[in-house]
């Protein structure tokens, strides 16, 4: 495989995990030091809501190994509240506050909500966006919308370099475009259907069978593949995430191998 492949899982503290990956009675400062042994990258939700203060993002690098790398929601004042307009400020804040991750930052992405349709005018504000990015930041974008999911869309992303997100959610059509020198796949599912996140509840052979020949595909590609699980999706993402690196021919970690003696208990 020419790509670097990372799969992963969306958050990483989440109370229905101790015991199930965490070891029971894990401590919150021990959760993202142990999930960086079984996974080495994960996507920050907690970002969707507020950059973080530069004291928590250089706990985050801190706690993680050279390798590791986080992906970043951009917060919803910029995608949701502006809708990506007049947002420089707010932008330009966010990734001042990213800075501590240094090399460990990896792509940040651009949650469109769904009602963003595609519009002349939506168009030019994502184009006017995108020129605020650095050049050396990878940007992937996810469309809530159908009317997005047209050839004009892929050869704008193409023209500006920034990736369409696969994203598994609710009945949103599946894309498997390659917009640029980086895959951003997302396993969201239906919060409706998961309320606990201890375990796998769905059996998603078949979404698991459709996706691995497009994500196959598409690796001679790009130099980079980037995936996360959301629990909704089937139940326990870290299993779900596991399950897509093994059928990509990567090794998977059994987390309750990681276990230390005496936590088993």
């Amino acid at each position: 495989m020419s790509a670097e492949i990372r799969i992963g899982t969306q958050g990483w503290a989440y109370p229905d995990w101790l015991g199930a990956f965490y070891p029971p009675g894990a401590k919150q400062q021990d959760l993202l030091p142990f999930y960086a042994e079984v996974f080495d990258t994960v996507e920050l939700d907690t970002t969707f809501y507020g950059a973080p203060k530069p004291a928590i993002a250089r706990s985050w690098e801190k706690r993680v190994p050279a390798g590791f790398r986080f992906a970043a929601k951009l917060p919803r004042a910029i995608t949701h509240d502006a809708l990506l307009r007049d947002a420089a400020p707010e932008f330009a804040e966010f990734l001042r506050a990213l800075e501590p991750l240094g090399a460990k930052l990896g792509p940040l992405l651009a949650q469109m909500p769904a009602e963003f349709e595609r519009t002349t005018e939506n168009v030019a504000a994502l184009r006017a966006f995108a020129r605020l990015n650095p050049k050396d930041a990878k940007l992937a974008i996810e469309f809530r919308h159908a009317s997005w999911h047209v050839p004009e869309t892929w050869a704008t992303l193409r023209e500006l370099g920034l990736a369409v997100a696969w994203t598994s959610w609710r009945v949103l059509p599946h894309v498997s475009e390659v917009t640029a020198d980086f895959l951003y796949l997302r396993w969201l599912g239906d919060r409706r259907d998961v309320t606990v996140f201890d375990r796998v509840q769905i059996d998603r052979s078949e979404e698991f069978a459709a996706w691995e020949p497009d994500v196959r595909r598409a690796l001679p590609e790009v130099r980079e593949v980037y995936g996360y699980f959301n629990n909704h999706w089937a139940g326990h993402s870290p299993a779900s995430a596991n399950e897509m690196k093994e059928r990509l021919g990567l090794v998977a970690v059994d987390p309750k191998a990681r276990w230390r003696q005496g936590e088993m208990w």
